[in-house]
């Protein structure tokens, strides 16, 4: 071969990889608008709604629950919609109507409204980040210029970035404004920060192939050699939602200003980000289940140091180590389907791990609200959900190796 030919296809392979790159960066932003706006940025608006709406912490627990369970009916239509409508339509249709979610919660005061908007949010949300993992899923089959887990880990990142831009911006917005009313506002700067994100999601989207239809064969996978794994994605669900919703308000209580939110919601954020691809290797390398025993071994950590102390050093280390660790989860148990299942069983068995977290979301909010109603607050029921992480991690050890027919392509768990 010549050295112009070589220089050929050395240029049009970097060609094509800046072409993934793009289109998986604006596939990204979908993670980033339900997942960093719509369902996480809930914890930086909770002390201004709490103020105004008199909410006891039940109720405030009770919003994300609402969220949890329209992301479990989502999960579950995901798959029949996008095979009726297509993979790509799905995907816009319901970053879009995420984002009106996201708008139209300003409008209202109305707890009933407000938990149906929730909702709402939780299932178009869980549909658009189903579905355009599905799509990042189809560039990732037979990449020559990338490894499919480093376009996996460029798409769950989206959901760091949107924590990074709505914790740079909420705290800031809601310091100039009325402690009380300042919340309606910052809806509608997520829902502002949303809409610019449907432009280039919409452009990524044009750019991709519908995924091939999924086999209707052999549908029944062995989850009887898998309740480790599911057992610990369920505690998981509960414990980390818990802090997500809560620690805002805990830090709030403590006497956090705006800027330490900021600096705090912002480090957590970019940790998640930077995370995602910390872990690849340890996962990759370590046996069984252990990599994710070890991740959540580090989230539990992270979510006791703000219980030990709520100085700024222990709270910022608890962003880095709790940021860090909770998007990794889902690489993780991802990597153990991949190792474990052949293909054809890819699909039920994440289907039904998804069900089993989001159960665990439902429950986490509500269980922890209600433990800190008590005269310990918060303290109690942030404890009690680092409690459960411990307890997943442990769970997530008696994971035992099941050895059947393997595959190069790659699963997607959501998260």
């Amino acid at each position: 071969m010549s050295a112009s030919s070589t220089d050929d296809t050395r240029s049009g392979n970097e060609g094509a990889r800046d072409r993934t790159v793009t289109i998986v960066l604006g596939l990204a932003l979908g993670p980033a608008v339900v997942l960093g706006l719509a369902r996480f940025a809930y914890a930086l608006l909770l002390p201004s709604m709490r103020a105004e709406l008199s909410w006891s912490l039940s109720t405030a627990g009770a919003m994300n629950s609402a969220n949890a369970v329209g992301y479990l009916v989502g999960a579950i239509a995901s798959a029949s919609l996008a095979r009726r409508f297509g993979t790509r339509r799905s995907f816009l249709a319901a970053l879009g109507i995420t984002v009106v979610s996201l708008l139209l919660t300003a409008a209202s005061a109305d707890t009933a409204i407000l938990l149906m908007l929730r909702a709402l949010a939780g299932v178009t949300g869980a549909i658009a980040f189903i579905t355009g993992a599905g799509l990042v899923a189809q560039l990732a089959a037979g990449q020559v210029t990338h490894k499919p887990a480093l376009l996996l880990g460029i798409y769950f990142a989206g959901g760091g970035a949107g924590i990074v831009v709505s914790g740079l911006s909420i705290p800031v917005l809601l310091a100039y404004l009325s402690p009380t009313t300042g919340w309606r506002w910052g809806w509608i700067l997520l829902g502002v920060i949303g809409l610019a994100a449907l432009i280039p999601s919409w452009r990524a989207t044009r750019m991709t192939h519908e995924p091939p239809p999924q086999p209707h064969h052999d549908r029944r996978w062995p989850a009887r050699h898998f309740v480790a794994i599911l057992s610990s994605y369920g505690l998981f669900g509960v414990g980390y939602i818990a802090y997500m919703t809560f620690i805002v308000a805990f830090l709030h209580d403590g006497g956090a200003g705006a800027t330490e939110i900021v600096i705090f919601w912002g480090l957590l954020g970019a940790a998640s980000i930077i995370g995602a691809f910390f872990w690849v290797r340890p996962i990759s390398r370590l046996p069984r289940a252990h990599g994710l025993a070890v991740i959540l071994a580090t989230l539990a950590a992270g979510a006791l140091l703000p219980l030990i102390s709520r100085s700024i050093p222990f709270t910022m280390a608890s962003a880095i180590l709790f940021g860090g660790s909770f998007l990794a989860v889902v690489t993780a148990v991802t990597s153990v389907t991949r190792r474990s299942l052949p293909p054809h069983h890819w699909t039920p068995a994440i289907a039904t791990l998804t069900v089993v977290f989001a159960m665990g979301q439902i429950i986490g909010p509500v269980l922890t609200g209600a433990i800190s109603e008590g005269s310990s607050g918060l303290t109690m029921g942030l404890a009690v959900s680092a409690g459960l992480l411990i307890v997943a991690g442990l769970v997530a050890l008696a994971q035992r190796s099941v050895d059947t027919a393997q595959s190069q392509q790659i699963p997607i768990a959501e998260g």
